[in-house]
């Protein structure tokens, strides 16, 4: 299937907790957020917009090129951030959006295509996402990767940080076997939209599921959204999260 009309948002916020104002810090000659913007640029979209809550962000975007638009600082997420967006440039319901972190300048193009897709050719879906397979067993236990189950149609019945599906027989032994096809799936934080799922986004209020595990897209599944779910066969690589990541992709990028 051919790429549907699409549109992509690159969410910038200025504040980050364990790396502050990581969206201007130089890589390989570039801002973080100025390598996003020419990877998205690749995808295909019908436009890409940079939505930030500072003028720093703002005016770097302006410089270098970008459609920049200046969003309301008290969004909690990126996902409200959108849907600011999709309403100040007028797009109709059905419409797709994608989410594409400001800080991940190695995403992968056909990740983001995949996704699109994945969302174009299921009618009953409003959004989509991202996960590939599973290779290290400690993962499967590790809290800190997020899994996801999917029915038969690829949609997604739960996220969770738990170990899931939970292989009864293998895992009572000890140590824990991984049974040969073990269908584990860890979940990639790409996020593809309808607009008009954004639009009520806002009024959904948290759901018990999203307050303990802590995920946001339980909120979604808890009121009955279907999501689907493209698996692509490899994590993609790291993003940008403190500044030893900072310094370890300068290193790779000024390799190449």
């Amino acid at each position: 299937m051919n790429l549907p009309p699409f549109h992509i948002v690159v969410p910038a916020r200025y504040a980050s907790q364990r790396f502050p104002q990581k969206m201007l810090a130089d890589l390989a000659g570039k801002p973080v957020v100025q390598w996003v913007y020419e990877l998205a640029l690749k995808a295909g979209a019908e436009s890409v917009t940079i939505a930030t809550d500072h003028e720093l962000i703002f005016a770097a975007a302006k410089a270098f090129g970008a459609d920049a638009v200046m969003t309301r600082d008290d969004h909690e997420n990126g996902t409200e951030r959108l849907a600011e967006v999709a309403m100040l440039k007028g797009w109709s319901g059905d419409e797709i959006v994608v989410n594409v972190q400001g800080d991940e300048p190695l995403l992968p193009i056909a990740l983001i295509q995949d996704a699109v897709r994945a969302l174009a050719e299921d009618d009953e879906s409003e959004m989509a996402t991202v996960a590939c397979p599973i290779h290290r067993s400690e993962d499967i236990f590790n809290p800190s990767v997020v899994k996801v189950v999917c029915d038969a149609k690829g949609r997604a019945l739960y996220f969770s940080r738990a170990t899931m599906p939970w292989d009864r027989d293998g895992f009572a032994q000890e140590p824990k076997v991984i049974s040969d096809g073990y269908p584990a799936l860890r979940h990639v934080g790409l996020y593809v939209y309808r607009v008009s799922l954004l639009d009520r986004y806002a009024h959904m209020p948290m759901s018990p599921l999203e307050k303990w595990e802590k995920l946001e897209q339980l909120r979604f599944l808890h009121q009955g959204i279907k999501v689907q779910v493209a698996v692509t066969q490899e994590l993609p690589p790291h993003g940008v999260d403190t500044p030893e990541d900072l310094q370890a992709l300068t290193q790779k990028l000024s390799s190449q």
